[in-house]
């Protein structure tokens, strides 16, 4: 299935190779104010830059083809696509003999047979999140209507670690002002270090985004199948390259003993709050007024120039393969914004299917 989401369903289309990639947003009520400026700024964040991201320089320019009128939404599906310019197909047939390691080339041809469109990875792409983006954007201007903030930072790279506890004015104020989405400067330089050098390795390096989301009310989630966590978790695992995601102390809860791990409540100017925030902001799959506090962690790219074993699946025997190409050698950049989007897109369903959001 290529629709998430129960009141705001997003629908991708396209292929990484193909003439674009877009999607159709519905259940965005009428009247939330949409710039295309501001959406063209988050979609440009996951752009590739310089030498630490791919030489594919696709212009990415958003066209709103409906659900927008003057700026304001319409209450009809909103339908966003974007242009592929810069494709280069020529090294993706070989792929159907000789599978590359650690992407779905293999398994995509067992699923969908000889048809099976693997230009630049196909549906399976990157590429493809991309309209998550710029559906994220308007998903971000609904949930500003109730005071929702959400921010994204690369927390690790590599063997980079950021391990101060950032706030989300930190993430928001820093992580855009350079290439590698760190909250710190200094540890963005060490950041940029580790993927050039895995880079003239012929290597590639994974990472971990944190994402802080403040303003949710209490009780955002459709317990029991449909909690917080779930939704999120599930739309996390559709970007390309996730292997996993935790709340607050995630698998360190597993160390601790209760008195440590459970958030004690307490009252501060009139509202209710708790002194540590090892739920990550969510108790029983429901928002409890504490910042959501989730961190998603990425394999490194799979795309790599060093020789790597696979096998020829005509002669079914032993081979191996160097993937050339234009490729990243560390995606964690390019995915902060789309990590932030994701989660937009989730809370805003929330808080339609729990009318939070009118």
């Amino acid at each position: 299935m290529n629709t998430i989401g129960a009141s705001l369903r997003l629908t991708i289309f396209g292929s990484s190779h193909g003439p674009g990639v877009g999607c159709v947003l519905d259940g965005v009520p009428a009247g939330i104010e949409i710039d295309r400026d501001d959406i063209q700024r988050e979609v440009d964040l996951r752009r590739p830059s310089g030498a630490l991201g791919t030489p594919r320089a696709e212009e990415d320019r958003v066209e709103l083809l409906a659900g927008v009128m003057e700026g304001v939404t319409t209450g009809a599906p909103v339908v966003l696509f974007i242009a592929n310019r810069d494709t280069d197909s020529s090294k993706y047939e070989r792929f159907r003999v000789v599978p590359r390691p650690g992407h779905a080339d293999l398994t995509q041809m067992k699923k969908y047979g000889d048809s099976v469109d693997l230009r630049g990875g196909g549906q399976f792409s990157g590429r493809m999140t991309a309209p998550m983006v710029a559906a994220g954007a308007v998903a971000k201007e609904m949930l500003r209507t109730i005071g929702v903030q959400i921010a994204a930072y690369t927390q690790r790279l590599g063997s980079i670690e950021d391990e101060e506890d950032r706030t989300l004015r930190e993430a928001r104020r820093q992580a855009r002002e350079n290439p590698v989405r760190a909250a710190d400067p200094e540890i963005a330089l060490s950041m940029i270090n580790e993927i050039m050098e895995a880079k003239l390795d012929g290597d590639s390096v994974g990472g971990v985004v944190r994402c802080l989301a403040v303003g949710l009310p209490i009780g955002v989630g459709e317990p029991f199948f449909d909690s917080l966590e779930g939704e999120l978790a599930k739309m996390m695992f559709a970007i390309p390259g996730v292997k996993g995601i935790e709340f607050g102390a995630g698998f360190r809860a597993a160390s601790m003993r209760g008195s440590e791990h459970n958030d004690s409540f307490l009252v501060k100017d009139g509202e209710i709050h708790t002194v540590t925030n090892n739920a990550g902001g969510v108790l029983g799959g429901l928002s409890n007024g504490m910042p959501l506090d989730l961190r998603v962690a990425f394999k490194p790219t799979a795309s790599i120039p060093k020789e790597q074993r696979s096998i020829d699946l005509e002669r079914m025997e032993d081979t191996t393969i160097k993937v050339e190409g234009r490729h990243d050698p560390c995606i964690v950049p390019r995915a902060v914004i789309v990590v932030e989007a994701a989660v937009a897109l989730v809370l805003a369903d929330l808080c339609l299917r729990g009318d939070f959001i009118a």
